[in-house]
């Protein structure tokens, strides 16, 4: 399952990589694609289907990321 998110506070492709690196470990999500262009645009591709709040939980240890879903 794949949905489409937007990632706030992305600025460089270092942080693109922490923040692929922090959600790729959660056991449910398989991967995680982070653009810079749209910034921060984000296509994560799920086992089981994760409430934003949960991805945020995640997005948590890395202070100062904010996570939305795109319809």
């Amino acid at each position: 399952m794949k949905q489409k998110f937007q990632i706030n506070g992305i600025s460089c492709g270092g942080w693109v990589a922490r923040v692929k690196k922090t959600l790729e470990s959660h056991p449910n999500i398989d991967k995680a694609e982070i653009l810079l262009a749209p910034k921060g645009a984000t296509l994560i591709t799920m086992n089981e289907a994760l409430s934003v709040a949960e991805i945020q939980k995640q997005l948590d240890a890395l202070n100062g990321y904010t996570i939305t879903e795109i319809n």
